[in-house]
């Protein structure tokens, strides 16, 4: 990625709604050079996505937790089904699959202490393949929305 990629990718992080003539106009180049370079990042799979951010209140889950997971045995086989498995829980935000003591990294969202509490003893505690988890519940998060490209 060049400067004009990185400064693209910048604004869009910041407000991926803004019109090309737009963006355009904040870059100082031609809408036609600016349509050209978001879709050569597009089909590089530098842009991935576009979405909304959401209050997740608004979307019951007021409280969020991290969970870290040991599975065995330890096999291709069983984290591949893991890590689907848990990616289509409906309470999961995202799965991490980690190198070290743990195994597994769950971000979860719950209406509450309680509807944690059920998620851990009546999802996770009653598969075979875990061996332990620990939870640690969130009380504030800081997300870097626009993460700047590293030298």
């Amino acid at each position: 990625m060049d400067e004009l990629d990185s400064a693209i990718v910048r604004l869009l992080q910041t407000d991926a709604r803004q019109s090309n003539r737009e963006l355009a106009r904040q870059l100082g180049i031609a809408p036609s050079t600016c349509l050209e370079r978001v879709r050569a990042l597009t089909r590089r799979g530098v842009i991935r996505g576009y979405h909304a951010d959401i209050d997740p209140a608004a979307l019951n889950r007021s409280v969020q937790a991290m969970i870290s997971v040991q599975v065995r045995p330890l096999s291709r086989a069983v984290i591949n089904a893991f890590k689907s498995s848990a990616a289509e829980m409906p309470e999961v935000l995202s799965v991490f699959v980690l190198a070290g003591g743990d195994d597994f990294l769950l971000h979860v969202g719950v209406r509450d202490l309680d509807h944690l509490h059920a998620f851990l003893l009546d999802r996770l505690s009653k598969r075979k393949e875990i061996v332990g988890f620990r939870t640690s519940v969130v009380f504030q998060q800081v997300h870097k929305t626009v993460p700047d490209r590293l030298p």
